[in-house]
Formats: C-alpha cells, structure tokens, sequence
C-alpha cells in the first residue's frame, strides 16, 4: 500500500515504523481521481494527515512555488496546532514546503508579504480567507490553487461562517476552476448533507465519502459525588475535590465547561482544592492572544498538568500527553462531548478517558442519555439551512473590493454556494441595491452608497475608501460589546463584555485569566486593573446559551416513561422518579406534562417540556402575558433545558387554553418587536452586512457607540421602511437563533394534542430543580451554588414526603 507514495513518504512512514491508514490511502486515490472528498474518521485516526497527504504527494512529485493548498479552520488555535504538526514531518522529510498560517492574531507585515510570495500551503479561518479574497490581487494569489481543506467542517457549515465559507469556495473555484473541495470531520451524523453542501450544487454523490475504521470506544464515567447528586445547580462546582483528585492521578487533563464565566470560577474552586500546587492553567476565547498562546506552549510542552477551558479548545487541537477530559456540567450534545473527549488519548487504538460531572438530577440524565448516544454510534443531527442574507452582503462588497463584476456571473457564482443555490434574481437585486444605497430610508445618505454601477453594467465600490472600511470592519462573530482588561504598563490580559464591564467601579475587584484583579481606572474602551489578594467576583458574559440537543432531549423522555432503564441510574435519582411517579406522573414522550399546585401564597404552573432553554424562554415570556390577559396575575418564571415554572397570584386551572397556537402569531411577533430581542438580532445583522462600521482607520468604536448607531438605524427604518432588507435578515435570526421557534412551535403542537395537567397539593419531586432557580439571579456570584442548595434541600424534603 505504501508503494503508492513517493520515496520521502514511503521512508518516513517505515523510518517510523508506521504503514499509511486505509482511509489516507483512500483519500489519495480521490485525489488522483480528481474527486472532492469528506472524509469521517474518529479522532485519533490521523485525519489531518489524510488532508494533507494528497497536497504533499503532489508537491514532491510535481514542486510549484505559490499557493498550492488552502486549510481552513474554525479556530485560530486549531490553525496554529496544525502548522506545528505539519511542519514536523515535512522537516523530518526534508522537503521544501512552506507552511504557514494566516488568521486575525497575524502581524500585519507577514499578511503583506503572504500576498506577495505566498507559502505553498497556507492555514486559515474563513474570515481571513474572505479579506484575502477582497484584495485585486486575489485572482493572481488563487490561480494555480489545487486543493481546499475544510477541517471540523460540522463546526460552521451549519452556521453564518458556513454561509461565509460556502461564498468564499464558490469564489475560489471561478479563480481555479481546478480546485478540488476536501472536508474533514469526527462527528457527522448525517455524512450526505455535508458531500451536497461541500459539492456546491448540492450533488452529493460527486463527492466522495471516505469513512475511517472505528477507533476503541471511549471510557466515559459519570461522577458520582459522596453523598448525593445536587438537586439544583448547573455546573457541577460541588465535585471540586473530586476532580482535583482525578488531575492527581493522570498525566494531564482538560477540564471543559460551557461557559468562560464557568471556567473562571471552576478554576478557583480547584485552585482551592490543589494541595499539591499542581501548574493547572485557563483558556478561553476572552483571553488575550498572548495569553492563549502561552497556555498553548506550555500545554504542548507538557509543562501544565491540568487546562480549564470553553468551547475555544473544543476542535481538533492535539496533545498527545492528554489523558483525561472532565465534562463539568452537562454536554448538550452527544457530538459536542464526543468531540471534547477526543482530546484525550489522541490515539484511535487507544481508548479515550473522559468523567462527566452532572450538576443536578436532569443534567445526570442527560450526561447517560450521551454515554448511550455515544455508546448507539447516534451523533446530533445539525440542520442546514438557507444562506444569511447579512453574509451574502459582506461577500459581495468583498469580491467588489477585489474588482468590478457584473451582476449575472455573480449571481451564477452566488448560486454555486449552497446555502445560496435557490437565491432568486430579485432576492439578488434587493442585496445589490442595499450595498448601492442603504436602502429607501437611507439613499440621502452618500456613506451608505458603497457601490456603484458603471454604464457597462458592472458593479464597482464607489470609493477607495469603502474598501478600507470593508477590511477593517468585515467579520461573521459579532461579540456583545467589549472593554480591553490591562495593566497600567499596557499589557492586555483579555476583554470582557461591557455590560460587566459598567457595574464595576475604581477599586472593585474580579477574576480573570485565573487571578484577582482590582479596578484602578475605567475608561471608554478600556479597564485598567492590577493584581491584588482581595475577595473578587467572576465576570459574566452574555453569549449564546447552548439549548440541549433535540436528541438528547428525545432519549431523557423516553428514560422518564421507562422504569426498566432506572435500575442503573443512582439510588437517589431512582428514588426521584419512584416518588415523582407515585405522588404525581411522568410523562410519556409524546406528552406534555403541566403540573399545578400551590405554595407560600404564590399558585405554580411547571410545564416538562424538554425543548431547551431558548424555546423555554420564548414561551415563558408568551404564557405569562396571556396569564396577565385573564387576570392571573403572575409575578414571573424560570426555565431551564427541562421545564418551564410559571408562579402568579392567582391558580391556572385550565393550561391547555394558554398552549393556543395562535400564541406564535400575533402575540409572538408583538412580543419579539417590542422586547429587546429584534434590536440584538438586527445589531448583528448590521455589522455583519456592513452597515455599521465597529471600526475607522487608527481609531476603535467602543462597544456603546456602536449600539447606539444601531439603535439609531433600527429605529429609522422600523419607522420608515419596516420590509428593509436588514429588518427581515434580523427577524430571521430572531426566530432561528435567538428563540428557537422551530423548537417551540412543536412544543405548542405537542399541547394541542397531548397535554396532560395534573393538579398536585405541594411541590412535585421533578419540580424541584426548576423551582430553585427563582431568584438565584438576585443572588450575589460565588454564594448562588451555596445558598441554592439549602434551599433545594428544604423544597426537595417537602417534596419527597409521601
């Protein structure tokens, strides 16, 4: 089989006393074939090199200066991990191939040289691909470009930077109509919809599927803490001691939770707990690069023996010396934990060690509805979707910086894209003309006229300057508003988000990047801070809430409706359902289970829905306005990924009138136009299709500046010209992203058809963990976990009482 490589490839495998993987080999064949490939294989298999080993077959067999080979990643750090990766076996071979990356962290003089003389293989993101692409000496750049390597393709392609990437590729082939398309990916649950959106025109079965051989399955745990599972609590900061006692034992661990505010705090808690003063070390994506960098090497180099991070180390990046991945709190997603634990023992003949720690009685259920997930091969399904319209305005002032076009061979190249492929002519038109003029309400404007038609036809950027401004502006992650946390000698540790930022004050005091800052002074766009040994609080960041997988959700309510799967559960979860089953009911899974009953002069409504916490907020909010309506005076509600807990002055006697369907009309549409929901969306939306700058040359808005430009726009056209292109893109992002309608509007079909309302005397044991959550937001950060679990203590013993 290795006969099939060239001598340096051949030698280097049996120096190393290695053989090429069946599905590497397999992926060279398609490239010789001339096929686009997606190739699923587990984490561990050598997927990377299985990418690559076509690019640098080619390169030895026939050596091009220039760019041979494009790898895009989701993630600066994956970018930089790969080149460090790549660039030990090509030395190691002694070839001449230039590897480098290109992404946001880049110093700008290397971007220009890049341009210039470009590496034969260049690693990237698909914001700095669509930047490279702005410039006029893309086509020249990409004209000999063989092969684009799209890494972890199931972290984006579902998402605007999918609806980004998918242009960008659509754009690369009409400058190298010879490019082939490779995909790559550990976690797929539905491998043809990735080949039709990886193909372009949707023909899925032009491009090649390649699948790897299984790896050893992963040895996943549960934490079960001494004593009991909380009742309430979501983040599993209880099992502190445990875990630290789980780092003692391995190698090197990487403890992930899903929230930066979560991080900072659960390294706290183990720094409290870490009697051996073990280097344990945080990563997140509000660090600053140098601060992530240094984590990076110290953890390559085997310096760190514990990592605390988010979702910014989720994909990809290998360390070999990883032999452990803790899970605080629940997964979300079978894929998502599948992929985290792939980080540890990055050896496909070696099984992955990976401890989930639950944080309540739901989260238990959820963390084994993964392990039987993981366990069935049952990955999350992601569903695609049309392009955004916001990103289709950035791509096509992008490729106008690059040059004049003419609207129909755009409109052809547009429609390559996936995501693009049913765009109409007029859906177009209305695109081409909101660039030209900002639209109706906003044409008298010449700083809204960014294109212009010339009397051939074609479409150019009005003015150098709008393509200074498209560079410095472009992007698809629209963060909340952020201020830059520095020493007062100018080193920068990271950001937090304004909001935090504004209710600090000279001389508060917070945790960031794992120590104890003080305020010294507060300024427009930045916090300058300095170390101190004070108590300090966390800081909060807003981001989007990962809602539990529809999956997921599917397998909790089958387990509810089924005591045989319950005699592996723990005593005390057992016994949670017994009880919950004799004294009120569990719900079957086509049910939607309300219970009512009163307490300490409020009446309750609980609603076991399962549909996550975006969809739970939208209804909340929705069924406490129709509370109101019929006099029932409701004081407010919480939700979680499970349920949703309604409490008013008044009893609800009969829930299946609130679950009308029209609920998602009128009253839906009313509430989202007058919540702060339409304006966050359509702030997004703005940036991103370039209608608000973030930036101007040598200076930087701050995050409030740009709000109020938003705010402004957005009240203008609501007024002026509410069917506004940006309005409708904001209102899809809305419905999509922001209260996942799709998910709600099954709920309320669930309603109408299978409600089930039992009237209870107190508070049902499958209440408990929702019900704590009333007022923990009052609480003050750090005490919330403590004080919540006295009280769940006291609500669960009234509960339980039979």
């Amino acid at each position: 089989m290795a006969a099939d490589l060239p001598a340096p490839l051949a030698n280097w495998f049996a120096a190393k006393g290695w053989g090429p993987r069946r599905h590497q080999l397999d992926m060279l064949a398609a490239a010789r074939a001339g096929r686009d490939a997606l190739l699923v294989a587990p984490t561990g298999s050598g997927k990377t090199l299985a990418g690559f080993l076509a690019t640098l077959v080619q390169l030895i067999e026939a050596p091009q200066d220039g760019l041979h080979t494009l790898y895009v990643s989701p993630l600066k750090a994956l970018a930089v991990d790969v080149q460090r990766n790549l660039l030990t076996p090509i030395e190691e071979m002694g070839l001449d191939i230039r590897v480098e990356t290109r992404t946001g962290d880049t110093p700008s003089d290397r971007k220009a040289r890049q341009r210039v003389k470009p590496p034969q293989i260049l690693l990237t993101t698909p914001e700095s691909l669509s930047l490279l692409l702005s410039y006029p000496d893309s086509a020249g750049l990409f004209a000999n470009l063989k092969t684009i390597v799209i890494d972890e393709v199931h972290a984006f392609a579902t998402t605007k930077r999918g609806d980004l990437l998918a242009l960008s590729i659509a754009r690369l082939s009409a400058l190298a109509p010879e490019m082939r398309r490779v995909a790559l990916s550990a976690t797929i649950a539905d491998p043809d919809a990735y080949r039709g959106w990886l193909s372009g025109d949707g023909d899925y079965e032009a491009v090649a599927l390649v699948q790897g051989d299984p790896g050893a399955p992963p040895q996943i745990d549960i934490l079960i803490p001494e004593g009991r599972i909380p009742w309430a609590g979501h983040s599993g900061r209880y099992a502190a001691e445990q875990v630290m006692a789980e780092i003692e034992t391995h190698k090197t661990t990487i403890i992930f939770c899903n929230t930066r505010s979560l991080a900072e705090l659960i390294f706290q808690d183990l720094w409290k707990a870490n009697a051996m003063g073990l280097p344990i070390g945080i990563h997140h994506g509000s660090l600053s690069r140098e601060a992530r960098r240094k984590v990076e090497g110290a953890m390559a180099e085997g310096r760190l023996r514990a990592l605390v991070a988010t979702a910014s180390l989720d994909l990809g990046v290998d360390w070999g010396d990883v032999d452990l991945v803790i899970q605080m709190g629940a997964p979300k997603g079978a894929s998502r934990l599948l992929q985290r634990i792939g980080r540890a023992n990055h050896r496909l003949d070696e099984p992955s060690e990976a401890v989930l720690v639950p944080g309540n009685r739901f989260e238990y259920l959820e963390g084994r509805a993964a392990l039987d997930a993981i366990e069935a091969g049952e990955l999350d399904n992601d569903p695609f979707r049309a392009g955004s319209i916001d990103v289709l305005a950035q791509h096509v002032m992008a490729v106008a910086c690059a040059g004049p076009f003419a609207a129909e061979a755009m409109l052809t190249e547009v429609n390559s894209a996936a995501p693009y492929a049913t765009l109409t002519p007029e859906q177009f038109d209305r695109v081409l003309n909101y660039i030209a003029n900002g639209g109706y309400a906003l044409k008298a404007y010449d700083k809204f006229k960014r294109l212009t038609r010339d009397t051939d036809g074609r479409w150019r950027v009005s003015h150098p300057n709008f393509a200074v401004q498209h560079r410095l502006n472009a992007g698809i992650i629209v963060e909340a508003p952020m201020l830059d946390v520095r020493f007062k000698n100018g080193r920068s540790l990271g950001k937090v988000e304004e909001g935090f930022g504004t209710t600090l004050a000279p001389g508060d005091c917070f945790f960031f990047m794992g120590m104890a800052l003080e305020v010294q002074k507060i300024d427009l766009t930045d916090l300058i801070v300095r170390a101190t040994a004070k108590p300090a609080r966390i800081p909060t960041y807003g981001g989007a809430r990962m809602p539990i997988s529809t999956d997921l959700a599917a397998r909790v309510r089958d387990y509810l409706h089924d005591p045989s799967q319950w005699a592996r559960f723990p005593d005390d979860v057992r016994e949670w359902l017994e009880v919950q089953q004799r004294r009120s009911r569990l719900p079957a899974p086509d049910e939607l289970l309300v219970e009512t009953f009163p307490r300490d002069q409020r009446h309750y409504m609980v609603i076991y829905s399962f549909e996550g916490w975006n969809a739970h907020q939208s209804l909340g909010m929705l069924l406490t306005r129709r509370m109101e309506s019929l006099g029932l005076s409701p004081l407010g509600f919480v939700a979680s990924d499970y349920a949703i807990a309604c409490y008013s002055l008044e009893p609800v006697t009969d829930p299946a009138a609130l679950f009308s369907p029209e609920i998602l009309e009128d009253e839906f549409v009313d509430w989202v136009e007058r919540s702060a929901l339409l304006k966050r969306a359509f702030r997004e939306v703005a940036v991103i299709g370039g209608l608000v700058e973030r930036q101007h040359p040598g200076k930087k808005k701050s995050g409030r500046q740009v709000t109020f430009s938003t705010d402004l726009i957005y009240d203008v056209l609501r007024r002026y010209e509410p069917d506004h292109l940006l309005l409708d893109a904001a209102w899809a992002d809305a419905r999509a992203k922001m209260t996942d309608v799709g998910r709600l509007s099954h709920l309320i079909e669930r309603a109408a058809e299978n409600i089930v309302h039992v009237q209870l005397d107190r508070v049902s044991p499958l209440a408990v963990p929702v019900l704590v959550l009333i007022g923990r937001e009052t609480v003050a950060q750090g005490l919330a976990d403590d004080v919540l679990l006295i009280e769940a203590d006291a609500l669960a013993a009234e509960a339980m009482r039979e």
